[in-house]
């Protein structure tokens, strides 16, 4: 997995009488609202799949590889007879849980890090070389050493996807720190008699929490395609509990007798992931004015 690229600190600004918040402005722009709209549309569809889902994803018939519109199974059915609209709805819902818990716990810990290696030199080389250590591995090579050891499941993948981003949001802040504390108001905090912890959690933070925010929505992205391949290749969360990796991963030797049988999977990973760059693109445009 390619580690993206750190969107750098800005510069503290002064925001005009009147003018609008930047993440207001960002928010309102014409990709932002195609992109939360395709969002929302995943969201709501994962949110709401017990309401949506006519049959139990897991629930199998005598209809195996029945194509989209038959009777009862609007996507038609898997090589199980399992009604793929059901499990994809489910799927989504399964994919944004992990998604929803793994990346926070990855930017906490990465950020915890990164304060951590800015207190002290000798903790700046430790942390910094346990993260070379993490971004040495790739992320699937992470994935299949973690799952050798805990096997596979939903825990795994939450632990595989939090710990790819440990680095990149402790690298981002640390960045971030190292810039702003050399900023004047930083510098005269400190004259001002202004302590290491309070300059930075009151003053350095605030300063460089917007590349955070877009780096969350960059880290969304990757962890959609990181959980995918995790399931896509057996080693993610376990069948029958449907993910959409898991369901790209069961119609691959059918896909010249059903094509449409991965049809619903690859539109709400399309969807999805197509949504969180718009947005991080929105942002990221927005805080660099």
């Amino acid at each position: 997995m390619t580690t993206p690229s750190p969107v750098l600190p800005r510069k503290p600004r002064v925001r005009k009488r009147g003018s609008s918040h930047p993440y207001v402005a960002a928010l309102t722009s014409t990709r932002a609202r195609i992109g939360l709209t395709l969002i929302g549309l995943v969201v709501l569809a994962g949110l709401l799949a017990p309401l949506l889902a006519s049959h139990s994803p897991t629930a199998q018939s005598g209809q195996a590889l029945a194509g989209p519109g038959s009777p009862g199974h609007l996507l038609g059915t898997d090589d199980l007879g399992r009604d793929l609209l059901s499990r994809v709805l489910y799927g989504i819902r399964t994919d944004l849980a992990v998604i929803a818990l793994a990346v926070p716990l990855g930017a906490i810990l990465g950020c915890a890090f990164a304060l951590l290696a800015t207190a002290h030199p000798a903790l700046d080389t430790v942390v910094q070389r346990a993260f070379d250590l993490v971004l040495a591995f790739p992320g699937l090579i992470l994935a299949l050493t973690i799952t050798a050891v805990l096997g596979p499941g939903r825990l795994p993948v939450i632990i595989v996807i939090a710990l790819a981003e440990v680095p990149v949001f402790g690298r981002q802040l640390r960045a971030g720190i190292l810039v702003q504390r050399t900023r004047e108001y930083a510098v005269a905090a400190r004259v001002g008699g202004t302590g290491r912890a309070r300059l930075v959690l009151r003053h350095i933070l605030p300063n460089c929490a917007d590349p955070l925010v877009v780096q969350i929505a960059v880290s969304l992205t990757v962890a959609v395609f990181l959980e995918g391949a995790m399931s896509f290749l057996g080693v993610g969360v376990r069948p029958p509990e449907p993910t959409l990796g898991g369901i790209l991963n069961q119609a691959l030797p059918y896909l010249a007798q059903s094509p449409s049988f991965a049809a619903g999977p690859l539109l709400a990973v399309t969807f999805l992931v197509l949504g969180l760059s718009l947005l991080a693109e929105a942002l990221n445009r927005e805080i660099r004015r």
